[in-house]
Protein backbone atom coordinates (compact mmCIF):
# COMPACT_ATOMS: atom_id res chain seq x y z
CA UNK A 1 0.00 0.00 0.00
CA UNK A 2 1.54 3.46 -1.05
CA UNK A 3 -0.24 6.73 0.61
CA UNK A 4 -0.78 9.49 -1.49
CA UNK A 5 2.35 11.88 -2.33
CA UNK A 6 3.09 14.77 -0.12
CA UNK A 7 4.98 18.08 -0.79
CA UNK A 8 6.94 19.24 2.31
CA UNK A 9 10.76 20.99 3.79
CA UNK A 10 12.35 18.60 6.21
CA UNK A 11 15.00 19.05 8.66
CA UNK A 12 18.05 17.48 8.23
CA UNK A 13 18.29 13.97 10.28
CA UNK A 14 22.01 12.99 11.86
CA UNK A 15 22.98 9.19 11.15
CA UNK A 16 25.53 7.46 12.40
CA UNK A 17 26.39 5.56 8.50
CA UNK A 18 28.82 3.22 6.49
CA UNK A 19 28.88 4.64 3.39
CA UNK A 20 29.06 2.21 0.11
CA UNK A 21 29.30 2.42 -3.70
CA UNK A 22 26.37 0.43 -4.61
CA UNK A 23 25.16 -0.71 -8.35
CA UNK A 24 21.55 -0.27 -8.94
CA UNK A 25 19.95 -3.91 -7.78
CA UNK A 26 22.44 -4.81 -5.54
CA UNK A 27 21.12 -2.79 -2.12
CA UNK A 28 19.94 -5.73 -0.64
CA UNK A 29 23.34 -7.56 -0.78
CA UNK A 30 24.82 -4.44 1.29
CA UNK A 31 22.51 -3.20 3.49
CA UNK A 32 23.41 -5.67 6.13
CA UNK A 33 26.44 -5.79 6.70
CA UNK A 34 26.74 -2.29 6.92
CA UNK A 35 23.87 -1.88 9.35
CA UNK A 36 25.60 -4.80 11.62
CA UNK A 37 28.82 -2.33 12.01
CA UNK A 38 26.65 0.94 12.48
CA UNK A 39 24.24 -1.29 15.22
CA UNK A 40 27.59 -2.49 16.75
CA UNK A 41 29.02 1.11 17.16
CA UNK A 42 25.84 2.45 18.92
CA UNK A 43 25.86 -0.60 21.09
CA UNK A 44 29.26 0.61 22.29
CA UNK A 45 27.98 4.08 22.67
CA UNK A 46 24.89 4.04 25.02
CA UNK A 47 22.77 7.01 24.77
CA UNK A 48 24.12 7.92 20.83
CA UNK A 49 20.64 6.81 19.81
CA UNK A 50 17.40 7.04 21.92
CA UNK A 51 14.65 6.13 19.81
CA UNK A 52 16.01 6.97 16.02
CA UNK A 53 15.19 4.56 13.13
CA UNK A 54 17.31 3.32 9.87
CA UNK A 55 17.56 5.35 7.41
CA UNK A 56 18.91 4.77 3.90
CA UNK A 57 20.41 7.66 1.93
CA UNK A 58 20.91 6.84 -1.94
CA UNK A 59 22.76 9.60 -3.80
CA UNK A 60 21.83 9.03 -7.41
CA UNK A 61 24.79 9.18 -9.90
CA UNK A 62 24.51 11.81 -12.60
CA UNK A 63 25.17 8.79 -15.67
CA UNK A 64 23.35 5.94 -16.20
CA UNK A 65 25.42 2.54 -14.99
CA UNK A 66 27.59 4.39 -12.62
CA UNK A 67 27.10 3.04 -8.92
CA UNK A 68 25.09 4.99 -6.20
CA UNK A 69 26.91 6.27 -3.03
CA UNK A 70 24.80 5.24 -0.30
CA UNK A 71 24.67 5.54 3.49
CA UNK A 72 23.15 3.00 5.19
CA UNK A 73 22.68 4.24 8.73
CA UNK A 74 20.67 4.59 12.18
CA UNK A 75 19.13 8.93 13.61
CA UNK A 76 21.09 9.52 16.22
CA UNK A 77 20.85 12.32 19.02
CA UNK A 78 24.41 13.81 18.96
CA UNK A 79 27.46 14.60 16.64
CA UNK A 80 30.05 11.77 17.23
CA UNK A 81 33.81 11.17 15.79
CA UNK A 82 34.48 8.67 13.03
CA UNK A 83 34.88 5.39 14.41
CA UNK A 84 36.23 2.56 11.68
CA UNK A 85 33.70 2.99 8.76
CA UNK A 86 30.99 4.42 10.80
CA UNK A 87 30.90 8.09 10.90
CA UNK A 88 28.57 11.06 11.13
CA UNK A 89 25.99 11.68 8.09
CA UNK A 90 22.68 13.40 7.45
CA UNK A 91 19.87 12.98 5.29
CA UNK A 92 19.35 16.05 2.86
CA UNK A 93 16.86 19.19 4.85
CA UNK A 94 14.82 21.14 2.16
CA UNK A 95 11.78 20.03 -0.16
CA UNK A 96 10.67 16.96 -0.83
CA UNK A 97 8.19 14.56 -2.17
CA UNK A 98 7.09 11.54 0.27
CA UNK A 99 5.63 8.61 0.56
CA UNK A 100 4.86 6.34 3.25
CA UNK A 101 4.73 2.13 1.89
CA UNK A 102 3.55 -0.60 3.69
CA UNK A 103 4.06 -3.82 2.48
CA UNK A 104 6.57 -6.46 1.20
CA UNK A 105 10.03 -5.77 0.89
CA UNK A 106 10.24 -6.80 -2.69
CA UNK A 107 6.92 -4.05 -3.62
CA UNK A 108 9.13 -1.44 -2.09
CA UNK A 109 10.13 0.16 -5.42
CA UNK A 110 6.22 0.69 -5.94
CA UNK A 111 6.42 3.66 -3.83
CA UNK A 112 10.00 4.83 -5.40
CA UNK A 113 7.97 4.97 -8.99
CA UNK A 114 4.96 6.19 -7.62
CA UNK A 115 7.15 9.66 -6.67
CA UNK A 116 9.10 9.42 -9.62
CA UNK A 117 5.91 9.38 -11.97
CA UNK A 118 3.70 11.97 -9.49
CA UNK A 119 7.17 14.69 -10.18
CA UNK A 120 7.02 13.49 -13.84
CA UNK A 121 3.31 14.56 -14.18
CA UNK A 122 3.82 17.62 -12.59
CA UNK A 123 7.21 19.02 -13.73
CA UNK A 124 9.03 18.63 -10.88
CA UNK A 125 12.61 17.50 -11.10
CA UNK A 126 13.97 15.56 -8.50
CA UNK A 127 17.17 16.66 -6.62
CA UNK A 128 19.52 13.76 -6.90
CA UNK A 129 18.90 12.35 -3.51
CA UNK A 130 16.24 9.88 -2.03
CA UNK A 131 16.32 8.12 1.49
CA UNK A 132 14.15 5.50 2.87
CA UNK A 133 12.95 5.48 6.52
CA UNK A 134 12.12 2.45 8.43
CA UNK A 135 9.58 2.22 10.77
CA UNK A 136 9.57 -0.08 13.74
CA UNK A 137 9.45 -4.03 13.06
CA UNK A 138 5.66 -5.20 13.43
CA UNK A 139 4.60 -8.61 14.29
CA UNK A 140 4.86 -9.96 10.30
CA UNK A 141 8.81 -10.14 9.31
CA UNK A 142 7.44 -9.76 5.64
CA UNK A 143 5.97 -6.55 5.92
CA UNK A 144 8.20 -3.31 6.09
CA UNK A 145 6.80 0.31 6.97
CA UNK A 146 8.88 2.79 5.21
CA UNK A 147 8.91 7.02 4.43
CA UNK A 148 10.12 7.21 0.74
CA UNK A 149 11.80 10.40 0.44
CA UNK A 150 13.02 12.47 -2.45
CA UNK A 151 14.41 16.11 -2.28
CA UNK A 152 13.14 18.37 -4.89
CA UNK A 153 15.31 20.27 -6.90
Amino acid sequence: MIDGIAVETVAARRIAAVHRQVRFGNVSAEWRPALDQVWAFLRRHPGLRSDGHNIFVYRHPARDGDPMEVDFGVEVTADFDTEGEVALAHTPAGPVASTRFVGPPANLSDATAAIEAWCAQRGRALGGVSWEIYGDPGDDPDVLEVQVCYLLA
